[in-house]
């Protein structure tokens, strides 16, 4: 499952988006969207996790929660348009 995350401090790197989600199960990728001209982080990321069941219950449990200073906004992805 391909899973939003928003409202990100834009300190927060990939490896700390991956740590806080392999307590929920296995990560294939953590991508943090970052801004083409300045480089910096947009806010966001995408993860995409193998077991649906586990993505399932991180969004469940991770949607609203406070990460390093903000309210993250946790969802399943939607697919491009």
């Amino acid at each position: 499952m391909n899973i939003y995350v928003g409202n990100l401090n834009y300190r927060v790197k990939e490896g700390d988006l991956q740590q806080v989600m392999e307590d929920y199960g296995a990560v294939s990728s953590v991508k943090v969207i970052m801004d083409r001209e300045t480089g910096k982080s947009k806010g966001f990321a995408f993860i995409e996790m193998e077991d649906d069941a586990a993505a399932a219950k991180a969004i469940a449990e991770l949607n609203g929660a406070e990460y390093m200073g903000r309210t993250m906004v946790v969802k399943e992805a939607r697919p491009k348009a």
